[in-house]
């Protein structure tokens, strides 16, 4: 099948999480599928990024945004209904362009991966389509609005209820919608949200395998693309809130967190017990480095995938409800659950102090993404639906 899958970002390298789950997907899809990539960008994408995509791409097209036309809509955007996130990537021009690009390719199906480049697809009533919303992204900015600095509360809240009502706008635009989890599929606020079919993120398991060789050099270990907003509300959590608390117990505890762009506010937290380190050439050598992972996540939707690398790798992990709600893994069993500073804390003491439990979470987190999270099964799945509705379109 002809296949066009549309992006906001070039899904190269693998530093976030829409990144990674395009970059794994369109893989996969390229086995059964003939692949037109088009991808909106504000900057040029290195030639040495696109030889990674080119094996599984019969076609690459990349649309370059107008930073100026970004400024200009978002300010326009403003006394409109219009999200600020599909005010910063919808330009007229890049519309012509991309328009021109579906006459070249004529797809049988086009793939549209997040609610915020999806107008660029609204005319095309005539190909079947299909909206990966990923997450609900309205639940994520509104979890935002309570930790916001005073100044941004109000805008957030206008985002979060503009894109609340623009998910289920779009509803109607697609014949197959997905999404990355259950407890986001609920929070798309649309009575038919039950047709939205559920395609969880896999991990790459010949990728992200055991290293016992590495010396375990930190005790505790935090990973994600560090200007992230619930990334940086979780690292500060980690470092303000609960450090201190092991440190009651474990004096001399030593954390890496490990991620790209991290922002002031995540340097800042460097200590003689806290490293930061920025990018990283190879964040396997991060999770190998530690002894427990954690994901302190209070804010934010969708999967952690940074939970999968960690299990992969047989690290054991810590994290909250929120941030397990996806994964489903069972607590004291494979993974270990508290959403309290203190309830947190106490588990990092545990794991650290505990060898044998250590190993046996470590073990039976890894043996639990490998039987639960397979990229292969999840796009066979998408590529079913995908093809049904291309046979039996309903627009």
């Amino acid at each position: 099948m002809k296949l066009m899958v549309v992006l906001s970002r070039f899904p190269y390298p693998l530093e976030k999480g829409d990144k990674l789950r395009a970059f794994y997907q369109i893989k996969e899809l390229s086995k059964t599928n003939e692949i037109a990539l088009c991808c909106f960008t504000h900057s040029w994408v290195n030639n040495k990024y696109l030889k990674e995509l080119r094996p599984y791409c019969a076609d690459i097209k990349i649309i370059k945004l107008s930073w100026f036309r970004t400024i200009v809509n978002l300010l326009l955007a403003y006394k409109s209904e219009m999200p600020f996130q599909v005010a910063y990537f919808y330009q007229k021009k890049a519309q012509y362009e991309f328009d021109e690009y579906v006459i070249q390719h004529l797809p049988k199906h086009i793939f549209c991966q997040l609610v915020r480049i999806a107008k660029y697809t609204e005319k095309y009533t005539v190909f079947p389509k299909t909206l990966d919303y990923m997450d609900a992204l309205s639940k994520g900015v509104e979890r935002r609005v309570e930790k916001a600095p005073f100044y941004l509360k109000a805008l957030l809240k206008k985002e979060a209820d503009r894109l609340k009502s623009y998910e289920v706008r779009l509803f109607d635009w697609f014949d197959v919608k997905t999404i990355i989890s259950e407890q986001d599929k609920e929070l798309i606020d649309h009575p038919e949200n039950k047709q939205i079919k559920v395609i969880r993120n896999g991990v790459n398991m010949d990728f992200f395998r055991p290293n016992p060789i590495q010396e375990k050099e930190y005790d505790v270990v935090f990973t994600g693309n560090m200007a992230y907003p619930p990334n940086v509300d979780g690292a500060e959590f980690l470092v303000k809130d609960i450090l201190p608390i092991v440190q009651q117990e474990i004096p001399d505890v030593k954390i890496i967190i490990a991620g790209a762009t991290p922002t002031k506010k995540v340097k800042e937290l460097k200590s003689k017990n806290v490293k930061v380190t920025g990018w990283v050439a190879d964040i396997r050598e991060s999770y190998a480095s530690s002894k427990v992972f954690i994901a302190p996540m209070r804010i934010g939707t969708g999967l952690q995938n940074k939970l999968l690398e960690a299990m992969a790798m047989k690290i054991p992990c810590v994290t909250t409800s929120l941030a397990n709600n996806a994964l489903g893994a069972s607590d004291k069993s494979n993974i270990l659950i508290g959403n309290t500073a203190a309830e947190l804390a106490a588990a990092i003491i545990f794991l650290l102090k505990d060898k044998v439990m250590n190993d046996q979470i470590a073990q039976a987190g890894h043996s639990y993404v490998a039987q639960n999270f397979d990229w292969l099964t999840f796009c066979n799945q998408l590529n079913f639906e995908m093809k049904e509705s291309s046979q039996h379109p309903t627009s």
